[in-house]
C-alpha cells in the first residue's frame, strides 16, 4: 500500500477548517503542517480537528524549514493564491488551490508558468464538479449525445454581510464561476465568446450587480445560457443551479440536488445511475491524490481551468462595455496553453 501523501495547508479560517475535516477523513493523505497569518488561529484549528501538536507557522517558507511535504492545499484568500502557490511550487511541492485559481487571467497565467517551470502539478478545487447526481447527469448526456443548447438558472437570496455586499459584481465574480465551469465540463468544449448583462434589482441589498444574464458560444457551436440572481427570495434553486441540456436525441434535466431525469425523442426514459463517488472537496482531494500517484491529468488542472476564470472576466467586460467579448482577447494565444 502506498504511503500517505504528506500535506501542508495554508489557511485556517472557515473554509480551511472544512479542508482539515476532509484531510482527516482521507487515509491517503497525512497533514504535517498548517499555515495561517495568525499562528494561534492555526493551532486552534489544528487542535479542533485532531491535529494537536502539528507544526504551525505564519508562512509557507517558514513551515517548510521545519517539515518535509509533498503538496500544499491552498485555502488562502484569492488575492494570496499567486504568492502562496508560487512559494510551494518553487520548493518542489504540488499544489491544490481553492477556486478561483486567481482573481485575473493574467495572474492565472503567471501561476501556470511557475508550475511548468517547477515541473509540478497545479490543480484547482472546483468542488461543484464532484456531485454524484451531476455525474449521473453526465452519464445520461453520454447516451443522448453532446448538448448544443445548455441552460442554467440560479436564484438564491443569501444575506452574507461583509465583503460580498460591497463588491461591484458579486454574482459574476464570487459565484458564477461554479456554473460557468460546469458548462465547460458538460459541453466538453471551450468557450469562444460571451454577451452578458449584469444589473441590480431595485430591492437588492447588495451595492453591486446581484443579477446577470449571459450567453456563451463554445467551440463547435454549442450555446450556454445563464440567468441568475443573488437577491431572489422564494422558490430558490439549488446552489448548483437548475440545468437543462438539449441534444439531437433528447433532453436531460438536473435540479442541482437530486437525481436527474432524461428522455429520448420518442419519450423513452433514460435511467439515472447515481454512484458512490466522493463529493465536493473530498472529490477534489481524491482526484489530486490519484493524479500525483498516476501522473494522469486531473479535470481541473490549472492549464485548462484558466478558461473558467476567463469566462468570468469576459462576462464582466461584456457587461461593462455592452459588447460581445471574445475570450481569446483576454490573453491572446495564452488560454489553455
Amino acid at each position: 500500500m502506498a504511503e500517505p501523501l504528506r500535506l501542508i495547508q495554508a489557511g485556517a479560517g472557515g473554509m480551511g477548517r472544512a479542508w482539515l475535516r476532509t484531510i482527516a477523513a482521507n487515509p491517503d493523505v497525512r497533514l504535517v503542517g498548517l499555515v495561517d497569518l495568525d499562528p494561534a488561529v492555526a493551532e486552534a484549528a489544528a487542535a479542533d480537528h485532531g491535529f494537536a501538536g502539528i507544526e504551525v507557522a505564519g508562512s509557507v517558507p517558514d513551515l517548510l524549514e521545519r517539515v518535509g511535504a509533498d503538496a500544499l492545499i491552498n485555502v488562502t484568500v484569492p488575492e494570496a493564491h499567486l504568492s502562496v502557490s508560487e512559494q510551494a511550487l518553487e520548493r518542489g511541492l504540488a499544489v491544490l488551490c481553492e477556486k478561483p485559481l486567481a482573481p485575473s487571467v493574467a495572474e492565472c497565467r503567471t501561476m501556470i508558468d511557475s508550475a511548468a517551470a517547477a515541473g509540478r502539478l497545479l490543480m484547482v478545487s472546483q468542488s461543484r464538479r464532484y456531485f454524484r447526481t451531476l455525474h449521473a447527469f453526465e452519464r445520461q448526456l453520454i447516451k443522448l449525445g453532446p448538448p448544443e443548447l445548455l441552460t442554467c438558472e440560479f436564484f438564491k437570496a443569501p444575506h452574507f454581510g461583509g465583503f460580498r455586499d460591497a463588491m461591484a459584481e458579486p454574482l459574476l465574480v464570487d459565484m458564477a464561476i461554479h456554473q460557468f465551469d460546469l458548462a465547460r465540463k458538460l459541453i466538453g468544449a471551450e468557450p469562444v465568446s460571451v454577451r452578458c448583462r449584469s444589473f441590480n434589482p431595485s430591492w437588492s441589498w447588495y451595492a453591486g450587480n446581484a443579477a446577470a444574464e449571459a450567453t456563451f458560444e463554445f467551440a463547435g457551436g454549442a450555446v450556454f445560457t445563464f440567468v441568475g440572481s443573488w437577491c431572489s427570495p422564494g422558490l430558490e434553486t439549488s446552489w448548483n443551479g437548475s440545468w437543462r441540456a438539449s441534444t439531437a436525441a433528447g433532453t436531460a434535466r438536473w435540479d442541482g440536488d437530486h437525481a436527474p431525469v432524461a428522455e429520448l425523442a420518442d419519450g423513452t426514459a433514460i435511467p439515472s445511475e447515481v454512484g458512490t463517488e466522493p463529493e465536493q472537496i473530498a472529490g477534489s482531494l481524491a482526484e489530486f491524490v490519484q493524479a500525483l500517484r498516476t501522473g494522469a491529468a486531473p479535470q481541473s488542472e490549472a492549464r485548462t481551468n484558466i478558461n473558467s476564470v476567463a469566462m468570468v472576466e469576459a462576462a464582466v467586460r461584456s457587461s461593462q462595455t455592452g459588447t460581445t467579448v471574445a475570450l481569446a482577447d483576454l490573453t491572446p494565444s495564452d488560454r489553455g496553453r
